[in-house]
């Protein structure tokens, strides 16, 4: 969830593949790379007299919290999901950006997810951003671009965990879902925690479910959990605090379906007789707006 590309989790870089995403996050040429304005007060501090040290009775800041329960149920969706041999979801997600012009632009993607343990996935994703395909066979990635008929295929892969990190870092792509389809999502969603707190019970589109937050370096993010034995996630959100103007990210997930019928041809892409074979590398998204 750090903020740096070389993570291989929720990293702000310009593809996004899931929701589930599919966002990009640093969007190339569209991001607004202002420089920060001065602040009028901090100036006018330095230029008074040396401000005297903080006095030694100054309290410390409150230590993190983790609260077990948001770390079992947390393990308890994680475990769910690594139960099923398969499942399928669909997810709507939007990203707020801001653009050259100042102004805030909402993107929404919508994002069809194939999964099948221990090598096998299918991501199809439409909607504000470009549009793109994945398939992972158990040998190789292959991406392909609809709209402009070019299609990539990678060098062989074997194992999901190994096709995300590869298209993560190679690809740039980022999708904070992710995290649920390696084979171990606890593992991965805890290894930078610094605070885990309950919230409360909530609802999401109709579904009684539990609030979570959670806090790591770079990033707050929460999750809501399904109640009871289901365990399933219905909502991720995130707010990148390393990033200009602290972006934030929302994904709701519905359709879960942890038995699907997945034939073999569900995860093999045939590249059309016309499509340009390109190599992998970031995926750029020219501006759309000034």
């Amino acid at each position: 969830m750090q903020y740096t590309q070389k993570n291989s989790r929720k990293t702000l870089s310009a593809f996004i593949l899931l929701p589930a995403i599919v966002v990009a996050l640093s969007l190339q040429g569209c991001a607004h790379d202002e420089k920060t304005p001065v602040n009028v007060q901090e100036l006018a501090v330095t230029k008074q007299e040396p401000q005297p040290a903080p006095s030694p009775e100054t309290p410390a800041p409150p230590a993190p919290i983790i609260e077990q329960y948001a770390l079992d149920r947390l393990k308890q969706m994680s475990e769910r999901l690594t139960s099923s041999k398969a499942f399928t979801y669909k997810s709507n997600s939007f990203i707020e950006l801001q653009v050259d012009s100042g102004q805030f632009i909402t993107f929404f993607t919508d994002v069809d997810v194939a999964l099948q343990r221990p090598n096998k996935l299918r991501i199809n994703a439409l909607g504000d951003l470009p549009n793109f395909q994945i398939y992972f066979d158990g040998a190789k990635v292959s991406a392909f671009d609809k709209q402009k008929n070019l299609h990539a295929v990678s060098e062989p892969i074997t194992t999901i965990d190994e096709m995300l990190a590869f298209v993560i870092s190679k690809v740039h792509l980022n999708f904070p879902s992710a995290d649920l389809m390696y084979s171990n999502p606890y593992a991965v969603m805890t290894k930078n925690l610094t605070q885990a707190v309950v919230i409360g019970p909530s609802m999401v589109n109709g579904v009684p479910c539990e609030h979570f937050a959670y806090m790591e370096p770079g990033i707050n993010w929460e999750i809501w959990i399904e109640n009871g034995k289901n365990a399933l996630p219905l909502r991720l959100a995130m707010t990148y605090k390393q990033a200009p103007n602290f972006p934030r990210f929302l994904v709701e997930f519905s359709d879960w379906n942890l038995k699907p019928k997945l034939s073999p041809e569900t995860f093999v892409f045939k590249a059309p007789a016309d499509s340009k074979k390109i190599e992998f590398g970031p995926y750029k998204i020219e501006q759309k707006t000034k």
